[in-house]
This record gives structure tokens, sequence and C-alpha cells, in this order.
């Protein structure tokens, strides 16, 4: 579903594209207005953009991430836009977000209730993701748990955690399988991934390249251990495992978010600071454009009457 984002009317001439997924905007509900949060992002731990949507215990998380180019711009009805990056809003597990407050709170060695567990001063949007769906159902892949009465608690579990991240990978080198996705070193290309006959690649290369998708939801510790746990060899040059897209000029680094979000129709997103000019670039700023139209002007609803 494409869709695009505007502004609140005090700034105008805002606006984003979107792409995201159906179910964003399927629910029927007054209070499950998407609503772009500030999270702690699991791989880097700096703050990170991301969106809920649905209400009440049905909340869905999904990650915000841009790809965006040089010298790109969209028209946005009689306008055009200078933010020419193309949002895409995608679901994604909480448990990944979970996580490092799990293992920060496993340090100590004792069960504590999953609410004293997910705490953060800097992000207070965390203890949502305890409203995601399936979230507190799917705490016993990284924690051990016990019960006393009618109460859970739960202590971090690294062996668990393995398990379910190795699952993670298992599960995406099934899929890149049937995808026919290239995973070997004859993936070359920096536009585009080739697709190569199976055999072209072994289990180790599959496990490999399904293991750096996965990095990019866990810690840099926590990935190495992984690697360990699939009996990978080292990565000498990592440039020569990153998967094919991430290599490609167009970014998809999770979006920085700025000061305040809230609704889906509202916020801001960070902006870069102005690129110098080309010597071309100010020499046609100097050109004299008396007489010159605008580009709007060729865009304008035509004047009744007036010749075509």
């Amino acid at each position: 579903m494409a869709s695009k984002k505007r502004r609140t009317p005090n700034v105008q001439n805002d606006s984003w594209v979107v792409i995201a997924a159906g179910s964003v905007l399927d629910s029927q509900r007054k209070d499950s207005e998407p609503t772009f949060v500030r999270l702690r992002n699991p791989a880097t731990d700096a703050a990170s953009l991301y969106m809920l949507s649905g209400g009440g215990g049905d909340l869905q998380l999904y990650e915000v991430k841009a790809f965006e180019e040089d010298f790109r711009s969209w028209f946005v009805g009689q306008t055009v836009q200078r933010d020419g990056r193309l949002l895409f809003v995608t679901p994604m597990d909480p448990l990944y977000l979970i996580l490092p407050y799990s293992i920060k709170s496993g340090k100590d060695g004792k069960f504590q209730p999953v609410a004293q567990m997910v705490m953060d001063e800097e992000f207070p949007a965390c203890t949502r993701l305890l409203s995601c769906v399936r979230s507190l159902a799917s705490m016993h892949h990284i924690t051990d748990e016990k019960e006393v009465g009618s109460l859970q608690f739960h202590r971090y579990s690294r062996e668990k955690t393995m398990a379910w991240l190795k699952k993670k990978v298992e599960k995406t080198v099934l899929v890149l399988k049937k995808k026919n996705i290239s995973v070997g070193e004859g993936v070359k290309s920096s536009t585009y991934v080739r697709v190569k006959m199976e055999s072209d690649s072994s289990e180790e290369d599959y496990l490999s390249y399904a293991h750096g998708l996965i990095s990019e939801y866990i810690s840099q510790d926590l990935s190495k251990d992984l690697r360990h746990h699939l009996q990978l060899p080292e990565v000498t040059s990592p440039k020569e495992t990153e998967p094919p897209f991430k290599k490609r000029k167009l970014s998809d680094k999770p979006v920085e978010p700025g000061e305040d979000y809230t609704q889906f129709n509202s916020g801001d997103f960070a902006r870069k600071p102005p690129k110098k000019l080309t010597a071309a670039q100010k020499n046609l700023a100097k050109a004299d454009k008396s007489g010159m139209k605008t580009m709007s002007s060729f865009f304008s609803p035509q004047v009744k009457g007036e010749k075509k």
C-alpha cells in the first residue's frame, strides 16, 4: 500500500511518500491510529523511528526505513517536495527490541516481572512493546520463566536466545532458497541481486548470508555469539559477506527520529544539512531568470478559455 504522509497544516508543502503494508490501516478501532514512536534500536542502541498500529493488546510493531538517492524529489499535488526519500514501513518482531532489556536486567541473575524488565527513562514508549501481538507469549524464547501464584517472572537465558535466533536464521535460509536468491561469491553487482542455480551456493553461504540479515536487528556482541553458535567461520572482510542490497547506493538505514512524533499524519523527520553547490549550479543560480516560467506553472490548472 502506497500512501502520502502530510504534516500538520502549520507547515506548508511538506510531505513524504510512504509504502506500508495494508495492515497498518486495516483496523477499524478508533484507538488504532498508526503512531510513530522513538525506540531504542537493538543493533545500535541509538534512537530510531518505528510505528505502532492497532489497539489494546493487539499492537503491531513496524520498522521505518528510508531509501534515498541524491537529487531526487516528488511532485505532490501542485507542489514539489524536496525531500525525495521513499519511506518503507514493514512488520517487525517486537521481541528483537525487548531482547536488549532482557539481557540488561538478567545481569544480576534474578527473576523479574516483565514490566520491570522493559523500562527506559529515555524511551518511555518501550513499555508499549509489551502490548504487541504475542510479545508476552513469546518471552519464553529468550527467558527462563517462573510462576509464583498468579504472577510470572522472567530471567534472561542465553541458551534459549541462541536457539531462537538460530531458528530465525534457518527460516531466513528457507526463504532465500525458495526465492533463488544468490548468496555466494558470485554476487558482484552493485545494483541488483542476480538469480542463479541453488547448487552454486553452499549451505554455509546461505547461513552466513542469513546471519548477516538477522544481525541487523541484534547487537554486535550477540551477532558474534550467534556466528559461533552457528559454527560459521570468522569474517575477515565484512564487506565481502554483506547482502547485495547493503552495497547499493540507496540507503535503508533506520530513520533517525526528531524530538516528537505522534499520529500517522503528523511528525517530522531529521533532515540532512544542505550540500555545497557545484560550480555549474552556482553559475545557474546567477543566471538572469526574468521572463522564465516556474516549474510549477506547467502543472497549474488550465484557466478556462485559455488555448492549449
